[in-house]
């Protein structure tokens, strides 16, 4: 993989601000504790089956106290369609009784609180971060790291390393350049057939169409 120039990294990012502006999260929700919700159960799930999980999780639970006292199995049977729900469910529950219990009931907008939440890490604090209060940091899932590879943006084996590396490339605007990578990997670069001819904006800058996924 050919290195890229400070004049493509440059371009890239200029093309990706004048294509998706005005970006945010497809994830539905009405409260900073709805999208820490939607953020967790998103996690090798779709944002498309998490919008349709989350109406009636919410209904039952709408806030994060009634939520730490949530009966285990309603809450699996609630997210049941969704990845990995048996520790999704517990790490909801762990999360919403340590924000009642450690913050007063009030989700922390502070990263090093967030990633001590049960089921919070790095990835998902970010997004959360992102996505309420536009802070100026990378968040790294699937699509972002295929896009990211496939450019030649990162040579790095692991989500983390691969954040580290948009983060020196872009320096500014990531939180509109995480949503804009997001968006551009699940719908034009997407993992099987990308959409080259047809709607890439970026494909002078291509460096390969294989589907990279974190070591």
């Amino acid at each position: 993989m050919k290195r890229v120039t400070i004049a493509a990294k440059a371009a890239i990012k200029a093309k990706f601000l004048q294509n998706y502006t005005n970006a945010v999260s497809e994830l539905k929700y009405n409260s900073l504790y709805e999208l820490l919700v939607a953020v967790m159960l998103s996690a090798q799930c779709t944002d498309k089956r998490v919008n349709i999980i989350t109406p009636a999780l919410f209904e039952k639970y709408p806030n994060v106290e009634a939520l730490a006292n949530a009966d285990l199995e309603s809450v699996k049977k609630l997210i049941q369609s969704c990845s990995f729900f048996n520790n999704k469910a517990k790490n909801l529950i762990n999360m919403a009784k340590m924000v009642v219990d450690e913050f007063e009931g009030k989700i922390p907008l502070e990263k090093s609180s967030l990633v001590r939440l049960a089921g919070v890490g790095q990835k998902t604090a970010n997004v959360v971060l992102i996505e309420y209060t536009k802070a100026n940091v990378m968040a790294v899932d699937t699509h972002v790291f295929r896009v990211a590879h496939r450019l030649g943006l990162s040579k790095a084996k692991t989500p983390a390393k691969t954040e580290l590396d948009l983060s020196k490339a872009f320096k500014t605007d990531l939180h509109t350049l995480h949503q804009a990578m997001v968006l551009f990997g699940r719908y034009i670069c997407t993992a099987r057939n990308p959409k080259c001819k047809d709607e890439c904006f970026l494909q002078e800058y291509c460096q390969t169409t294989k589907n990279f996924k974190p070591g």
